[in-house]
């Protein structure tokens, strides 16, 4: 009896371990974050200039 709990136990591991599906949506998610922290910043740096730089096109027209 528990050499068969055991054998389940260890099948139950093997099956955890191929399965990859929860360890990709972790990898997107740090994608996503690591894009946020990237562009935000971006845009509050770069926001002003490129907000002037359009009313400066809607002026001209």
């Amino acid at each position: 009896m528990l050499n068969n709990l055991l054998a389940n136990v260890q099948s139950f591991i093997k099956q955890t371990r191929r399965d990859e599906r929860g360890a990709t949506m972790v990898e997107y998610g740090l994608l996503v974050a690591l894009i946020a922290v990237v562009v935000v910043p971006a845009l509050v740096i770069l926001g002003p200039a490129i907000f002037n730089l359009f009313n400066g096109v809607a002026g001209n027209l």
